[in-house]
């Protein structure tokens, strides 16, 4: 299994616990590692036989502005359960960093991994 990467993907959201965070937008830093098989794709120069990480962030930056969240736990399970689901992913690692959280931290956030890595 090779690993398709979207590092620091930006994304703005309505997430935290505090009644004045639930009346903004927040900004979120997304880096994936998300497992699938390239050499069909390399072999044949083929998206289609890989994963789009233009059509991940797309679809990642669209779910951001239907839903909000107050821990970003819940928000790092959706995410990765929307990525297996939608695009068959069977393996990820996820890190969700909320960045200004914290004032002494450049941010704070969480690191996740679902599904099975298969060599």
């Amino acid at each position: 299994m090779d690993t398709v990467l979207i590092e620091e993907l930006a994304l703005e959201a309505v997430i935290g616990v505090y009644e004045w965070e639930k009346r903004i937008h927040q900004r979120l830093l997304l880096t994936l590692e998300l497992g699938c098989d390239i050499a069909k794709a390399a072999r044949d120069d083929d998206l289609s036989a890989t994963l789009d990480y233009a059509a991940i962030s797309q679809r990642l930056q669209q779910y951001c502005t239907e839903h909000s969240f107050e821990l970003v736990e819940t928000f790092a399970e959706r995410i990765a359960s929307l990525l297996r689901e939608e695009f068959g992913i069977a393996w990820l690692r996820l890190t969700l960093k909320k960045p200004g959280a914290v004032a002494d931290a450049a941010f704070v956030g969480v690191r996740i991994e679902r599904g099975e890595y298969r060599s």
